[in-house]
């Protein structure tokens, strides 16, 4: 099993995340960020890509699930494969139901009764994996938890997951991954030290950096 150090290095070399504490991201929502993530580029590096399936699957298998879903659209991939490894029925989820068509949310074989972990490829403030997982509860499935590649460890996140009483767990950190990029020499102490502040308040931080 592939640990979250071993992710956290992958993510760097794959350029799936990219750091940049002093000329920052522009995010859709108009913040500025100093880290840019799309975990989509995994999908390109086999070796890793059987490392993350290895370990997505052995840490949904503690939890016994009867069905993997993937969140709409980035953890449908990771489901499949996980779904595959462990031999069960797969599904994916989406934020809001289709606007068209029977207007379904949770897409797959029928979902009641079933215990159900699902995969998200990165928690930003976790708004839309909550949706999903209020999705799968409305169809009658217990939801286990969610398991993801990825959290920038923003605290609404941590409070949105509290408030919805479900667990959260990652592959890797945003600890993991500051950590790493020093040791690769991607950050120093200064770097370091304004995500640490942007992870605090990211609103704050975009604020100072217009």
């Amino acid at each position: 099993m592939a640990s979250t150090f071993d992710l956290a290095s992958g993510l760097l070399d794959a350029g799936a995340v990219r750091l940049s504490p002093r000329s920052p991201f522009t995010w859709a929502s108009g913040l500025k960020s100093p880290i840019y993530c799309d975990n989509r580029q995994l999908l390109g590096f086999p070796e890793s890509r059987a490392r993350i399936k290895d370990a997505l699957a052995e840490r949904a298998a503690e939890s016994r699930p009867t069905l993997v879903a993937g969140t709409s659209t980035a953890g449908i991939p990771w489901a499949a494969l996980v779904a595959d490894v462990l031999g069960l029925p797969m599904a994916y989820v989406r934020p809001e139901p289709k606007k068209h068509g029977m207007g379904r949310q949770v897409e797959g074989p029928h979902v009641d009764g079933h215990r159900v972990v699902l995969i998200e490829d990165l928690i930003s403030t976790g708004g839309s994996s909550i949706k999903c997982v209020e999705a799968l509860r409305h169809e009658d499935a217990e939801v286990l938890e969610v398991l993801a590649l990825f959290s920038y460890g923003l605290p609404q996140a941590e409070e949105a997951f509290r408030a919805a009483a479900v667990v959260l767990r990652v592959l890797a950190t945003f600890d993991d991954l500051s950590r790493r990029a020093q040791e690769k020499g991607l950050l120093d102490d200064r770097d370091r030290a304004s995500l640490a502040e942007w992870r605090v308040d990211t609103v704050a931080w975009s604020r100072r950096h217009e």
